[in-house]
């Protein structure tokens, strides 16, 4: 009989290091776009700016727009959260006004850069409406648990169809009002605080 060998090479990575890869290289491919545009970009130069392969690149991501989608996904789990808390009778704006003042779900001056770019490259344009059509689902269901309703009661996925189109129009007009970032990071996020809280608000009459 031979002894078992041990397993060699590095250790797998973990959940959380693997997300944290994902969000380098998201952070990589947005600087790059930005500075010379998606055409003029390629993995491997995502790579290089990250310290990766461009395998690994490859492996988390199937195209260079798709390396973006950890920014603009980021939040879909604390907004859900918020939304099966949301307790009767309270506003929905101000229901979700604690996440806004923590900035951690809000698209910073990076994202709001690339999303003016996704008015004119078709590539970035899918991934951001992609990512918003697979939130829906996750807000449909917290809005339903939040209600008693079954899942497959159609007013749940309507409510979060309204919900998450009030957050995209709002972002986007946050995004396409702005040329350049502003000198104050603190007040832009007001504004798109604001946005939102507006947004929110014209939804929130067909929300009960």
């Amino acid at each position: 009989m031979t002894a078992a060998r041990g397993r060699t090479g590095r250790p797998p990575l973990t959940e959380e290091r693997k997300a944290a890869v994902r969000l380098d290289i998201a952070r990589a491919a947005v600087d790059l776009f930005i500075a010379q545009g998606v055409t003029a970009t390629t993995g491997e130069q995502i790579a290089e700016a990250v310290g990766v392969s461009a395998r690994t690149v490859w492996r988390y991501f199937p195209t260079k727009e798709s390396c973006v989608r950890p920014l603009f996904s980021s939040g879909i789990d604390t907004i859900a959260t918020t939304l099966r808390q949301w307790r009767p009778g309270e506003p929905l704006q101000e229901a979700l006004d604690q996440v806004w003042s923590t900035g951690a779900v809000l698209p910073g001056p990076d994202v709001g850069a690339l999303l003016r770019l996704t008015r004119t490259e078709p590539g970035l344009r899918a991934v951001w409406l992609q990512t918003h059509d697979e939130a829906e689902p996750a807000f449909a269901r917290a809005l339903a648990e939040r209600a008693g309703l079954p899942a497959d009661d159609v007013r749940p996925a309507v409510w979060a169809a309204m919900f998450n189109a009030a957050l995209r129009a709002a972002v986007e007009h946050h995004a396409y009002r702005a040329t350049e970032p502003g000198p104050d990071p603190a007040a832009a996020r007001a504004d798109l605080a604001e946005t939102l809280r507006t947004a929110l608000a014209i939804a929130a009459a067909g929300l009960t």
